[in-house]
C-alpha cells in the first residue's frame, strides 16, 4: 500500500522514445505476436532479479516465495494484463527504465533508419523492442508496480504519443502488473486458445510457470474458470538433452536471453563433466547491437548455479574480445551466494570460462570451414572484436588468428575474406613472411606506394585499415612460424624472391645516387632520419619507411589523434633515382629551387601515406612556385 503525498504528474518522453514509438507501431505491426513475448521476458527478467537481491536479503519474497508469471484478458473492458511478482521498481526506476532509453548507440540508431519499413523493423529488432512493444495492440498501458521491500506503489500510465502520468498507487503485493487497452481490430489477443498457443510458441522455456485461467465451454464459447493452469513447461531449456530440444525452441530461448530480434547465426549447448560440472547454451548473434563498440557495456553471458539465477552479466564468463556472445551458463560447483569479487578469483570460473571459450572458437572454426557465407557475415558483423582477440587472450592467439579475415591486393577489393592459410597456400616460392600494410582506409592502403614493387613481382600483401589493426599487430607478430612484416617499415630484403642481377642494378643505382642522397639529407636536415635509394618503388618518385622497431606512421597519426604522446621518431625518406621528378631535382643547378624540390618531394611522400603537413601554407606556395 502507498502512503505517499506525491500527487499525480504528467511527464514527457525523451525524444527518442517517442520516435522509437511510431517506428515500433508502423515497422513492427506485422509481427504483432512479439508483444506478448517481450512483456514475459521482462516479467521473468523481474523474477530473476529478485531471486539474485533475495540471496543476500531473504525477507525479500515476504511470504510469497513461489515466482510466477500471469497472463489473463477480459473481453468487456477489452485488456490484456501480463503480472508478475518479481523485484518491481521504484518510482524512480519507473522514470529511468521505462521514460528514456539509457543506451550507447542510441544516434546512430536513429540515423541507420532509412524510413524503409521492412529495413527498419530489423534495426528495431537489434536496437531492443523490450516494453515499448505493448504499443503496437494497444492505445493505452497502464503500469502498476510495487518494489520487493518497498511500502510505495506507483502507477505509470501512457497512450504512447509524447507523454506518461505518474502517480501514488494502491497494490498490496510486490511485483509489476502490465494492462494493456487494445486498439480496435486486436480481438485475437482476447481470445484463451490464441494466447495460450503464442505463449507456447516463443516462451515454452521460461523457467517460472506462466499462468492462465482454464477454460470450459458453455453455451457454444469457452469461458474462463477460477482454475489455474500452467501454460508452458517451465524447465531450464538448458538442462534439457540436446535431442529434445528443436531448432525453433533454441532460437526462441535465444530471443529471450538476448532480447534480440533475429534468429541466432549457430548455437552450442554442452554439458561438461569432470573436475567442474557445468552446462553452457551459448549463441552467436547474426547482427551486431548498437552498443558493440562501447567496451563498459556488458551483457552477454547469464550465469546460473543450480537453476538458480544468480547475475545478468558475468564478465570473468566470456573475454572482452568474446563480448557478442550470449547465453546461459548453469554450474553445478559454486555456491549460490556467489558474488562478483568471488568470480574474480575462482579456480572454477577460471575452468568454466577456458572450456566456454573453446566452445565458442570451435563454432566458429566449424563455420568458417563449412559454412563460408555464414563466417563472412559473420565477420562483416563482429571481426573488428574479433581482431582484440590476439592482445587479449594469449592461450588461443593462434586459433583466434586462423579466425582472422583480411583484405589482400589478391582481389584489391575491401571485402575481408582472406585468410592466413589463404595467402601461405599463394606464397612465392622463397618467401618467407606474411607481408602487410596498414593505413587509416582501405584507398589509402590499395594506393600506397609502398606496394609497387610487391605488385610488380605479384606478391600478395594483406591491406590492413581497421583501428584495431595496429592493436593486433603489437601481439601478433607471425603465423604458423611465418614472420608478418610491414612493407613500410625497416629495410626491405626481399631475400630470395630477388636474383642476382636485380641486386646488381640496385647497387650500381646506388652508387650513382649517391651524391644526390647526400645532398637531400643536407637539404632535409633533422626532418628525416636518413634518405636512401629505395628498393620498393617502380611508379612512385619517393616513400617515408619507419624503423623496423619504431611505430608505424598509422599508429603514431592514430596516437596523437587520441592526444597522447608518442616518440619522437623520424622517418626514413626513400627515393626512386629513376623517377622523372627525382631526376629533375638532380639536375637543377639553383640552389633554391634544388631546396624547394626537395621539400617537395618529402611533403608529397607524407601526403601519400596519409600524414599531415606541419606547414601547409609553404607547400602551397612552393607548388605554386614550380607551377608558374
Amino acid at each position: 500500500m502507498t502512503t505517499s503525498t506525491v500527487q499525480k504528474e504528467t511527464l514527457g518522453f525523451q525524444a527518442e522514445v517517442k520516435q522509437l514509438l511510431q517506428l515500433m507501431i508502423h515497422s513492427l505491426y506485422s509481427n504483432k505476436e512479439i508483444v506478448l513475448r517481450e512483456l514475459i521476458s521482462n516479467a521473468s527478467d523481474a523474477s530473476d532479479k529478485l531471486r539474485f537481491e533475495a540471496l543476500s536479503n531473504n525477507a525479500l519474497y515476504g511470504n510469497d516465495s513461489e515466482l510466477k508469471i500471469r497472463v489473463a484478458f477480459d473481453k468487456a473492458a477489452r485488456t490484456l494484463t501480463i503480472t508478475d511478482n518479481g523485484i518491481g521498481m521504484s518510482r524512480q526506476e519507473v522514470i529511468d527504465n521505462i521514460g528514456t532509453i539509457a543506451k550507447s548507440g542510441t544516434r546512430e540508431f536513429f540515423n541507420a533508419l532509412s524510413g524503409d519499413q521492412a529495413k527498419d523493423a530489423n534495426l528495431i529488432g537489434q536496437f531492443g523492442v523490450g516494453f515499448y512493444s505493448a504499443f503496437i495492440i494497444a492505445d493505452k498501458v497502464s503500469l502498476t508496480t510495487l518494489r520487493a521491500g518497498a511500502t510505495e506503489a506507483v502507477k505509470w500510465e501512457s497512450t504512447g504519443e509524447g507523454d506518461f502520468t505518474l502517480e501514488p498507487a494502491d497494490k498490496a503485493t510486490r511485483g509489476t502488473e502490465v494492462v494493456m487497452h487494445l486498439r480496435e481490430g486486436e480481438d485475437e489477443f482476447l481470445n484463451d486458445w490464441k494466447l495460450k498457443s503464442i505463449i507456447r510458441k516463443y516462451s515454452d522455456h521460461i523457467t517460472l510457470p506462466i499462468i492462465m485461467k482454464k477454460t470450459e465451454w458453455a453455451d457454444g464459447e469457452q469461458v474462463p474458470t477460477d482454475e489455474d493452469e500452467a501454460v508452458n513447461k517451465a524447465s531450464a531449456l538448458w538442462a534439457r538433452s540436446k535431442n529434445d530440444v528443436t531448432d525453433e525452441e533454441y532460437k526462441e530461448f535465444y530471443k529471450h536471453v538476448s532480447h534480440d530480434f533475429e534468429d541466432p547465426l549457430a548455437w552450442s549447448h554442452n554439458r561438461v563433466e569432470g573436475k567442474q560440472e557445468y552446462i553452457s547454451l551459448l549463441y552467436l548473434p547474426t547482427k551486431a547491437p548498437f552498443d558493440l563498440y562501447d567496451r563498459e557495456r556488458r551483457h552477454g553471458i547469464k550465469l546460473y548455479v543450480k537453476r538458480v539465477f544468480i547475475m545478468e552479466d558475468a564478465e570473468k564468463l566470456m573475454p572482452q574480445y568474446l563480448r557478442f556472445v550470449r547465453g546461459v551458463i548453469d554450474s553445478a560447483d559454486l555456491p549460490l551466494n556467489v558474488s562478483r569479487e568471488i568470480l574474480q578469483h575462482s579456480k572454477d570460473i577460471d575452468a568454466i570460462k577456458a572450456g566456454s571459450v573453446k566452445k565458442v572458437l570451435g563454432l566458429l572454426e566449424d563455420l568458417a570451414e563449412n559454412k563460408v557465407e555464414e563466417y563472412n557475415s559473420f565477420w562483416n558483423e563482429f571481426g573488428k572484436v574479433l581482431k582484440e582477440g590476439p592482445g587479449e587472450d594469449f592461450a588461443n592467439k593462434e586459433k583466434i588468428a586462423s579466425l582472422l579475415r583480411f583484405a589482400s591486393t589478391n582481389l584489391d577489393a575491401d571485402a575481408q575474406v582472406v585468410s592466413f592459410k589463404d595467402y601461405i597456400g599463394r606464397m612465392k616460392d622463397g618467401q618467407e613472411a606474411i607481408y602487410y600494410i596498414t593505413a587509416d582506409s582501405f584507398a589509402a592502403a590499395k594506393h600506397s606506394p609502398h606496394l609497387e614493387i610487391f605488385r610488380k613481382k605479384g606478391i600478395e600483401v594483406l591491406l590492413l585499415s581497421d583501428r584495431v589493426d595496429e592493436w593486433m599487430l603489437g601481439s601478433l607478430t607471425e603465423f604458423e612460424g611465418k614472420k608478418l612484416q610491414s612493407v613500410a617499415k625497416g629495410d626491405l630484403d626481399l631475400g630470395k624472391l630477388e636474383d642476382e642481377a636485380e641486386k646488381e642494378a640496385q647497387k650500381k643505382v646506388e652508387d650513382e645516387a649517391k651524391d644526390l642522397i647526400e645532398k637531400i639529407n643536407k637539404t632535409l636536415g633533422d626532418k628525416v632520419k636518413e634518405v636512401r635509394v629505395t628498393h620498393r618503388l617502380t611508379d612512385s618518385p619517393a616513400c617515408l619507411v619507419a624503423g623496423e622497431n619504431d611505430l608505424s606512421g598509422n599508429l603514431e597519426r592514430m596516437l596523437k589523434a587520441a592526444g597522447q604522446k608518442t616518440p619522437e621518431n623520424k622517418p626514413t625518406l626513400e627515393i626512386n633515382p629513376e623517377h622523372r621528378l627525382v631526376g629533375r631535382i638532380k639536375a637543377e643547378s639553383d640552389t633554391a629551387k634544388f631546396d624547394d624540390l626537395a621539400h617537395l618531394l618529402f611533403d608529397q611522400a607524407l601526403l601519400a601515406e596519409g600524414g599531415q603537413l606541419d606547414d601547409p601554407a609553404s607547400f602551397v606556395k612552393r607548388m605554386n612556385s614550380l607551377i608558374i
